[in-house]
């Protein structure tokens, strides 16, 4: 038996987290919610081509909050299959091979790309999607060999990081080199959703990049524009000490307070504020790029309104379900609005390269671990990481 924390899907159990989480966050992780910690036989392998993953380490990701808090939106329920196990950002040790299993050896130390693709899934004609490299945009979630799920952590047959044991794909495994640590290489995944993002803008010298949130997104997206090349002006609003640093180690330029926010933008973005009669200010000017690698309604609608006419405005964070944003910037603004979802192939493959580089300075990052039974503590943890002075939270099933 092997010890998992699932999503159980329950109307009931959603409405109470949603309505009662907010003012009585226990709910979350108690009987009531969504979330349970249960015992299970280990799942039988999907394909002979399969193998199982004992996981090390296993990140507390933002759509995983937003999930079990009942906080984020429904609309990829219909892409996965309950109960699921969560857990996508994954560093583990493979412990057996299926007979048709290659690329891989019992012992060896990877990292999981979380996508479930048409080649993972068993389907002999790619998608459209699959077949221009989008594979996290994959039109075929529903069939083949598994049951729905985009990723590894959203499916019933693959099991999740949040686990003692689950199954993969070789083609989803990567091996990490033997000096980098477990506390690293449970990053890549993260780092490679904001260098995606950072593919998408990249602006150059002599232009201005916005970043809102300074958390692990945050903290990222700043990384991989650097890495990228980009010296432009990297502009960023942290609210803890913590986060003001690690912006600055990774490659801010300036880092705001929430309470200098308004003033401290319109000032270096050179940017004119107006008051309308009801309503938040309105700019003329602002800045070329603006990632917001929150997703908050309050976020969305900042990313918006300090960006200038004919710039770039890409969703990093999860988006919530908005309702009091002002979308007239961008009819008027003229403004390129782009999400970012997850990452292609290559580009997790340059991330696994680059956290590689910055391990010295990424060694931290991964600053509070705790074993499956401490869920209760662990959740409680991640949904305060910046009061607790915490970047990222993550499991450490062994433990």
């Amino acid at each position: 038996m092997t010890q998992s924390l699932d999503y159980v899907r329950s109307v009931p159990r959603y409405l109470t987290a949603r309505l009662l989480g907010p003012r009585i966050p226990a709910v979350y992780t108690s009987p009531f919610g969504t979330l349970r910690l249960s015992k299970q036989t280990p799942l039988p392998l999907p394909s002979p081509a399969w193998v199982r993953v004992r996981p090390t380490l296993s990140g507390i990701c933002g759509s995983d909050l937003a999930t079990l808090t009942a906080q984020g939106s429904t609309y990829f329920s219909p892409f996965t299959s309950c109960p699921f196990t969560f857990g996508h950002e994954v560093v583990g040790v493979v412990t057996a091979l299926g007979p048709e299993a290659e690329g891989v050896r019992v012992g060896d130390r990877v990292v999981l790309e979380p996508p479930l693709h048409c080649a993972i899934r068993g389907i002999d004609v790619p998608c459209v999607a699959c077949r221009e490299g989008h594979q996290s945009h994959c039109r075929h979630v529903m069939d083949g060999d598994l049951a729905p799920g985009i990723q590894t952590g959203f499916c019933r047959d693959t099991g999740g990081g949040w686990s003692q044991e689950f199954v993969a794909h070789p083609r989803q495994l990567h091996r990490l080199p033997d000096d980098l640590r477990d506390e690293v290489g449970v990053l890549i995944e993260p780092f490679s959703c904001c260098l995606h993002a950072a593919q998408m803008a990249t602006p150059g010298e002599g232009q201005t990049a916005l970043v809102l949130g300074a958390g692990t997104i945050g903290a990222f997206t700043i990384a991989a524009l650097r890495a990228l090349g980009s010296r432009a002006r990297i502009v960023t609003v942290a609210k803890y000490p913590h986060q003001k640093e690690l912006a600055r180690a990774m490659g801010a330029d300036h880092v705001l307070e929430p309470r200098d926010m308004h003033d401290g933008l319109v000032t270096l973005l050179g940017a004119r504020s107006f008051k309308p009669e009801l309503g938040g200010t309105v700019l003329l000017g602002g800045a070329d790029v603006t990632f917001d690698c929150v997703g908050s309604e309050r976020t969305l609608d900042d990313a918006l309104r300090f960006t200038r006419h004919h710039g770039s405005v890409i969703l990093v964070g999860m988006p919530s379900i908005p309702r009091g944003i002002d979308w007239t910037s961008i009819w008027h603004k003229e403004l390129i609005v782009r999400g970012a979802y997850t990452s292609t192939s290559p580009t997790f493959h340059r991330a696994a390269e680059i956290v590689y580089q910055l391990r010295g300075a990424l060694s931290g990052v991964a600053g509070a671990r705790f074993p499956l039974t401490q869920y209760q503590r662990a959740i409680a943890t991640a949904l305060n990481a910046g009061r607790a002075g915490i970047v990222k939270t993550v499991f450490a099933p062994e433990s």
